[in-house]
């Protein structure tokens, strides 16, 4: 487990702030990089003569990698002084994005993404704890607020703006621009940051005692599926809007900013009613999300359904990660640590399952699909999530 220390911190509470402020333009820059793909698919797959759905493989290795590397990794690294090993990975992130901009082919590219890929799970295996660490004391609360506001801005404005950046400037600069953004942030960090000796004591032990939890492995159940069906739509949401639904560059970079604008409105939402009517919202989402996902082939159309409909669909599926995110850390107080790097790892094994089902139905039956396959997921996650809370109850305040 995580302890913190009470040792008194010299540095002044602005100093403090800027350290809380440089973690969260971190998870930004992370969680962009991650998703600017989804923006850029077209692009990327006429400069390499490739179909769109080929390029869908950068985003499921990537969240494989993720999925599959955050929890050994974290182990690994468990006693390296933090500071030296977020130093070190954001390194490997800005020299994987190198390779990026001056990938001469497919294969090149995507081991370019796999370097990302290993950055990305080490550091949300430690961000969390440097956070609480270096922030103002009684600012813990806040200091992964600030981290969770940098991960919702990357939907907002990191996506949009990276797809902007590639319009005008070609896709290979929006890689760069995110490598010069972290060269800054490494700069800061190198500054503001203190020597950080690993506080971390945990180890293997507790995994298979996680791991025999039922109702905790129906929880990672439903969020692998869930968000299988959610990226099987939304990561071809680019190519779908230009083959299917006509719609220009301009038009699907303002659908992928109210996607996530609407995140932050459901994550406004939660925070209001979450407590008290948890499952109500959880279920609800559900049902939600995979209506607009089935619409989505005849809504294409018409720029003011298809608006609606992503505006409902951002806003249920942040709904659906907060309340699950909530409801699994309750689960085990013992082994949070644990049980948040699995959940994170879940989370991205579903967003690459999510992209290679997409690839498939693409191939196989046709792009305009993707979002009834992804309803029919949805429908999946709906079933076990009913049946979970069937098994557990509904108490009020989960």
């Amino acid at each position: 487990m995580i302890s913190i220390p009470s040792t008194e911190d010299t540095a002044s509470r602005r100093v403090q702030y800027l350290r809380v402020f440089v973690l969260g333009f971190s998870a930004f820059i992370f969680n962009t990089t991650e998703f600017v793909p989804v923006g850029l698919l077209s692009d990327i797959a006429q400069s390499f003569s490739i179909p769109p759905a080929q390029v869908g493989w950068m985003l499921t290795v990537y969240a494989w990698i993720v999925a599959l590397m955050s929890l050994p990794m974290m182990l690994l690294t468990r006693k390296l002084e933090r500071k030296t090993l977020l130093l070190g990975l954001f390194a490997l992130f800005i020299a994987s994005h190198i390779l990026t901009v001056v990938a001469w082919n497919f294969t090149t590219l995507l081991v370019s993404r796999i370097g990302i890929a290993f950055a990305h799970a080490v550091f949300w295996s430690i961000t969390a704890s440097i956070a609480i660490r270096v922030a103002p004391q009684g600012k813990h609360t806040f200091a992964l607020s600030v981290l969770a506001t940098g991960t919702g801005l990357a939907m907002v404005l990191g996506v949009p703006a990276g797809r902007i950046i590639g319009q005008l400037l070609g896709w290979r600069a929006t890689f760069a621009v995110i490598a010069v953004i972290a060269l800054i942030i490494m700069l800061a960090m190198y500054r503001l940051l203190p020597n950080l000796p690993s506080l971390f004591s945990g180890s293997l032990s507790k995994v298979p005692e996680v791991l025999r939890n039922k109702v905790l492995l129906g929880m990672y159940l439903f969020i692998f599926v869930i968000f299988s069906a959610h990226y099987t739509a939304y990561s071809y949401i680019e190519p779908f809007l230009k083959e299917i639904g006509s719609a220009s560059g301009q038009f699907t970079t303002l659908v992928l900013l109210l996607f996530g604008m609407a995140g932050i409105v459901g994550s406004v939402l939660f925070s209001y009613f979450g407590e008290r009517a948890n499952t109500l919202m959880l279920v609800s989402s559900v049902v939600i999300a995979s209506l607009c996902m089935s619409a989505l082939y005849f809504v294409a159309p018409s720029g003011s359904l298809l608006i609606t409909s992503v505006l409902l669909w951002g806003a249920s599926l942040m709904i659906i990660g907060l309340s699950m995110q909530i409801r699994v850390l309750k689960v085990d107080d013992t082994a949070a640590d644990i049980i948040m790097s699995l959940y994170s790892g879940i989370i991205n094994l579903g967003i690459g399952a999510g992209a290679l089902i997409g690839n498939q139905v693409i191939q196989f039956v046709g792009l305009g699909s993707v979002g009834f396959t992804g309803a029919i997921l949805g429908v999946c996650a709906l079933a076990v999530i009913v049946t979970l809370l069937k098994r557990i109850g509904k108490p009020a305040a989960v």
